[in-house]
């Protein structure tokens, strides 16, 4: 549901100007989806929207053109300690449960920390792999996520 809801605030900014909250919420609602105030501000937190000329001196909600966003350690004990309900680890594989709904975001957010160790990482809908090289790291990265979960 809620990749659903981020898919289609991607589009609908794409497609239409989208100047506040209000009127993202207003365009949710005109496709079925209801949605409070504080979803949506969590929504453009998580999907990077940043705001962006539209002429005539107003703004317009974006996707971000920086693919890689920088996570800070705060943000991502913020994110973690949302999301993440467990983690464990065996061979080269780290595994991180979340909420449903959340590995995706979770998945993001481990790529883009871009630790030497990681390979990359695969979403389900509340579960990540994390492929690590070499396999003795897989424990030093499931401490590290361990650690963002404190």
């Amino acid at each position: 549901m809620k990749r659903r809801r981020q898919d289609l605030i991607k589009k609908i900014i794409e497609e239409e100007i989208i100047e506040t909250q209000e009127a993202l919420a207003e365009a949710l609602l005109a496709r079925n989806v209801r949605v409070t105030q504080a979803t949506i501000s969590r929504d453009i937190k998580e999907l990077f929207l940043i705001k962006v000329p539209a002429g005539g001196g107003r703004y317009r909600y974006a996707v971000s053109p920086q693919e890689r966003v920088q996570f800070s350690e705060a943000r991502m004990k913020r994110l973690f300690k949302d999301n993440v309900v467990r983690c464990d680890f065996s061979e080269n594989i780290v595994l991180v449960k979340t909420v449903p709904g959340g590995a995706n975001t979770v998945a993001s957010a481990l790529d883009a920390v871009d630790w030497s160790e990681t390979i990359g990482t695969v979403a389900g809908d509340d579960s990540i792999f994390v492929l690590v090289k070499p396999k003795e790291a897989a424990e030093i990265i499931a401490r590290r996520i361990q650690d963002l979960l404190r």
